[in-house]
């Protein structure tokens, strides 16, 4: 009995034990996780899906849009404003490769290759035309593409216009003697119309008028194009073919601004074609064009090639290399040509801060001239550096949803929340009491603001320039002298300067994008007003999230239906109403 007592005793206090772990500790082990989670949350980051810029240390609503604030990502520690890191997937899917970069020799036999055509010498062009009117009896050149020789019969020309010259040739020959001068004349009247003296001779020996006459090439030539065909009637002077001697032909290439500098007059140039890769011809720059091309950022250089063989064919694609560029022997850097993005004046990189990981900073750096597929940095980079060279552009995306630094935006999250929140109004101003005359005042400078929102609406850019100078008009004639209260005195100094700034833009051009740029502030401005001094109206404030390039902006309307002016009929029902101003 005594035993038994003893073993239930011993097995309660085993189980008080064992409970005491197993649930005691759990109890501790959750307390560890609940102040370890506790902790995290203290570190987390929350952020906006449209507006990656936006960092808070609590959830809530994007400032900018509106929208719930998701967790931020981990991982984003100790990167610089300017830094982006990507993940090792998206790096491998957009193949974006990089390359350490060194400082390259430049040499005696340094070169430059340009790309352009053969094309025909302008110089050995010539026109065939018709000295006489008349109808095309039979043209003996049949087709383009045709060699003719100096002095070949091209066409015969009905060409009864020459008739009554000739009788008079007929008539005076029998009176030479009497009259040499009148004779004289007459022979020389044909001769104008480049009949030869044999053909003047024979007309005169014969004593008969002849009604069609010959042309004959004047020089040696390949048929470029057929002007006239049989049949046709041409009037004196006028075109019949085209001809061009292609015993030389120019050889035409694209040079690039950068390249203007190292190219002169007299320089030897070895020319290349994808025809005859094998066949180099050496020529000389005869000829660099004055203007240069705005479009491309090119010049024209042309190089006179000799094509006695007729092998070289206008049209053709040729290489020039111009070699003995005077290169110093000092080290440049040179990087790839697919590595720069072009923005304005800007040349810029993306370059690979950390060896170990996917983490890009954007750099502007300063170009030299370039060579091939290169370009010599001057400035921005030194050696040993290693930067994109295939998939920049990608990089320079990704950056863009990152909120980050990139070709299209040269602002840091931090900047572009500041620039944002100085084209935000301040609803929660408070009203001050002014004059009845001047409350009118406003009134109608508010309609006019009205009628220029609603021009923006409809996407009439005239109609808003047109509103816009209205407005400025009655802002001209608005009375200050109103305003007694030194405090509305002051906003009013301050709303004012804002709102002649932005519509002098706005009326001043007809572009619409122009001015839906410009009635940003314009719209930030009259809100100020209308919530500090009030208008005979209730007006609504209304906001868009995506204009402003996704900063967002606001303007005023007297409907609470949306009607967006900085998209209008492109998104026209985008916004919301943020503020009823009574």
């Amino acid at each position: 009995m005594n035993k038994n007592i003893i073993y239930i005793i011993s097995a309660l206090l085993i189980g008080l034990a064992v409970g005491y772990f197993a649930f005691g500790g759990s109890d501790q082990s959750s307390e560890a996780e609940e102040t370890h989670e506790h902790a995290a949350d203290a570190n987390q980051m929350w952020t906006c899906s449209m507006h990656p810029q936006i960092m808070q240390p609590e959830p809530g609503d994007c400032p900018l849009c509106g929208m719930d604030l998701i967790p931020a990502e981990e991982g984003s520690e100790g990167l610089s404003p300017n830094e982006i890191k990507m993940t090792e997937n998206a790096m491998a899917l957009a193949n974006i490769q990089t390359s350490i970069i060194g400082a390259a020799t430049t040499t005696d036999g340094r070169t430059i290759t340009l790309s352009g055509k053969i094309m025909r010498n302008e110089e050995a062009n010539t026109v065939q035309a018709s000295y006489f009117e008349g109808r095309i009896e039979k043209l003996h050149v049949n087709f383009t593409g045709e060699n003719v020789r100096k002095g070949q019969l091209l066409a015969t020309i009905y060409a009864p216009s020459l008739v009554n010259t000739q009788q008079e040739l007929i008539t005076t020959a029998s009176m030479k003697h009497m009259q040499p001068e009148l004779y004289q004349a007459v022979r020389n009247k044909l001769k104008l119309w480049k009949l030869s003296e044999k053909q003047i001779n024979q007309i005169e020996a014969s004593g008969k008028v002849q009604e069609v006459f010959p042309i004959y090439a004047t020089v040696s030539g390949t048929v470029t194009e057929k002007l006239a065909d049989e049949g046709d009637y041409v009037s004196q002077g006028q075109p019949i073919l085209r001809l061009s001697n292609l015993n030389s032909v120019w050889a035409m290439f694209d040079a690039y601004e950068n390249q203007i500098s190292m190219i002169k007059v007299g320089q030897e140039i070895k020319v290349s074609t994808n025809a005859y890769p094998d066949k180099e011809y050496t020529a000389r720059i005869s000829f660099i064009d004055p203007i240069l091309n705005t479009s491309s950022r090119t010049i024209a250089v042309r190089a006179t090639l000799n094509n006695a063989g007729g092998i070289l064919k206008p049209g053709m694609f040729a290489v020039g290399t111009l070699e003995n560029m005077g290169g110093s022997g000092i080290e440049e850097l040179h990087i790839p040509a697919t590595a720069v993005m072009w923005t304005g004046k800007r040349s810029l990189v993306y370059v690979k801060t950390n060896p170990d990981e996917p983490i890009f900073e954007m750099r502007e750096v300063t170009l030299g001239k370039r060579s091939g597929d290169t370009y010599a940095v001057s400035e921005g980079l030194k050696s040993g550096e290693e930067i994109v060279t295939h998939g920049t552009f990608t990089v320079d995306a990704a950056a863009q949803l990152q909120g980050k630094p990139s070709m299209m935006n040269q602002v840091n999250g931090e900047e572009a929340h500041q620039q944002h929140a100085s084209s935000v109004p301040d609803l929660d101003l408070e009203r001050i009491k002014v004059s009845t005359k001047f409350t009118s005042q406003l009134s109608t400078l508010f309609n006019d603001y009205i009628k220029l929102k609603d021009a923006l609406v409809d996407d009439k850019g005239s109609n808003a320039q047109s509103a816009a100078k209205t407005f400025e008009a009655s802002l001209a004639k608005l009375d200050a002298s109103e305003l007694k209260d030194k405090s509305a005195k002051d906003a009013w100094e301050d709303y004012q300067s804002t709102l002649k700034s932005s519509i002098a833009k706005i009326s001043s051009s007809a572009d619409i994008k122009k001015q839906r740029d410009e009635f940003i502030a314009l719209s930030t401005a009259m809100t100020n007003s209308v919530q500090v001094f009030g208008v005979n109206k209730t007006v609504y404030s209304q906001y868009c999230p995506m204009a402003n390039n996704d900063k967002g902006a606001y303007w005023l309307s007297l409907e609470e239906e949306i009607k967006n002016p900085y998209y209008g009929a492109s998104m026209l029902k985008c916004g919301e109403v943020k503020e009823t101003i009574k």
